[in-house]
């Protein structure tokens, strides 16, 4: 019996082609039209190279190795090798701002900007009234200036940026000071200290962690200060016996001391989100109206637009800022303005804002239109699925994410699957898919919340349920 098994493996290890036999087939000489030829001969001899390991390892494995068969196979690894590193996912984890899937996505009339001057030649940094250079920045300056107050405003590529610009321009040799409760971690480790350190300013702490009082700043403002600094706790909160200063408080001292008081708000919000039943966080439009000089928030977080960093403020300081060597090196492309022009104009109609902006829209989503969508999600997935899993709609709760409102659990409708194999095999299933399902697990159940699904995904996500096998 061994010796008939050990025949049949070779027998089989013979009939694998040479890597320049088969590239003489018909079927794969076409392929070179689809893709580069270098790349279609490496590919063969991996799959060659992996069905005889396989032969060798598992006794009871058979390949087609028919010309058609080892076509398909070449195909197959032709068109994972080639596939987009980055791709679309579909986001049924219910965070909304989620920051491994790349934060807010951007609605039709960013996407619309970005194709417009994607393919063709644009006035990124030329007056058209005068046909002189301009500045890049005069596309999104004026509206900036209109929806928060701010006498000026730049942008940079992301809210760091922002703030280590900022600092570097104003403070740098200087002291900063900032209350010890407000020295944040953002996202990848990065903390308020490191950039402050990278930026050349000296960090001055005040206050305990949870309680600081405005006689702390007072008493640390020497000669060597030059930036009174608050950082809003965007992505945690500090409960119970807690005590820190306003705004308003800050500025007054700024202005008694002759000290420009800088705000980083971290997830930049226009927006009151009381009305749309959420907890409050702090406008941008607020800041600047309590006198605060300057302030820098995220493009891509609750905003709603592409990853930026925009400073808004007092002119003096804006023009001081882009003087600094470093705006170049951290200046934003035509497609970043584009898409956060359009974002912008959204917002002076509110309401068109709520229903155009695919983060707002998320956010406020209706419950009860969530669970419309997740019964015919489940009604679907029974109907291919058939014994194989079950899928029951329950009440769920949605996150925020992107270090943004880090108390808010947002009332949703999950379509809940269980089934009799590996639920982590489901899991990496959907996850490899072309378009690839992210989905979280709970209680022994793959949870998809609609609030992060996107109208016309249950499609997708329909179609690959009804593959799944979980034998294989």
């Amino acid at each position: 019996m061994i010796r008939e098994r050990e025949k049949d493996r070779q027998n089989l290890l013979r009939r694998i082609p040479a890597v320049g036999v088969l590239v003489q087939e018909p079927g794969i000489r076409g392929l070179t039209e689809d893709y580069p030829q270098a790349v279609v001969v490496e590919v063969i001899g991996e799959v060659l190279g992996n069905l005889r390991k396989r032969i060798i390892e598992d006794g009871e494995f058979e390949p087609d190795l028919s010309s058609g068969g080892l076509l398909e196979l070449v195909k197959a690894a032709l068109g994972k090798r080639m596939q987009p590193k980055l791709r679309r996912v579909i986001n049924a984890t219910g965070v909304v701002l989620h920051t491994n899937l790349g934060r807010a996505i951007l609605g039709r009339q960013a996407v619309e900007a970005i194709n417009q001057v994607a393919g063709s030649f644009s006035n990124l940094e030329l007056d058209l009234e005068t046909g002189k250079r301009g500045s890049r920045y005069q596309h999104v300056e004026e509206i900036l200036c209109r929806l928060t107050g701010a006498e000026a405003a730049m942008v940079v590529n992301n809210n760091a940026a922002a703030v280590l610009l900022t600092l570097s321009t104003l403070a740098k040799g200087k002291e900063v000071i900032v209350s010890r409760g407000e020295l944040v971690e953002i996202g990848g480790s990065f903390r308020i200290p490191e950039v402050m350190a990278q930026s050349g300013a000296r960090l001055v702490e005040v206050g305990a962690t949870n309680k600081t009082h405005l006689r702390d700043y007072v008493n640390a403002i020497t000669e060597e200060t030059a930036l009174l600094l608050k950082v809003h706790t965007s992505n945690y909160r500090i409960i119970g016996f807690t005590q820190s200063i306003e705004e308003g408080e800050l500025v007054a001292l700024g202005r008694e001391k002759g000290l420009p008081v800088f705000h980083d708000l971290g997830s930049g919000v226009l927006v009151d989100f009381r009305n749309y039943g959420l907890r409050p966080e702090p406008r941008v439009q607020d800041s600047i109206t309590a006198g605060v000089d300057l302030v820098s928030f995220s493009g891509d977080k609750l905003l709603g637009g592409p990853q930026a960093g925009v400073i808004v403020g007092k002119a003096q300081y804006i023009q001081q800022i882009r003087k600094n060597p470093l705006t170049r090196a951290l200046r934003v492309d035509k497609f970043t303005l584009a898409a956060l022009e359009a974002t912008l104009q959204l917002y002076l109609d509110e309401k068109k804002a709520m229903e155009e902006i695919p983060t707002l829209r998320m956010l406020s989503y209706p419950l009860e239109e969530l669970a419309k969508r997740a019964a015919a999600l489940a009604e679907g997935i029974a109907a291919v699925a058939g014994d194989k899993l079950r899928a029951t709609v329950q009440d769920g709760v949605s996150q925020v994410g992107g270090g943004a409102l880090p108390e808010e659990d947002i009332p949703t409708k999950v379509v809940a699957i269980t089934i009799e194999g590996s639920l982590p095999g489901l899991e990496d299933f959907l996850r490899g898919r072309p378009a690839p399902i992210l989905a979280r697990i709970q209680k022994e159940q793959l949870l998809l919340d609609l609030r992060t699904i996107l109208p016309g995904e249950e499609e997708e996500i329909v179609a690959a349920l009804g593959e799944y096998d979980s034998n294989n």
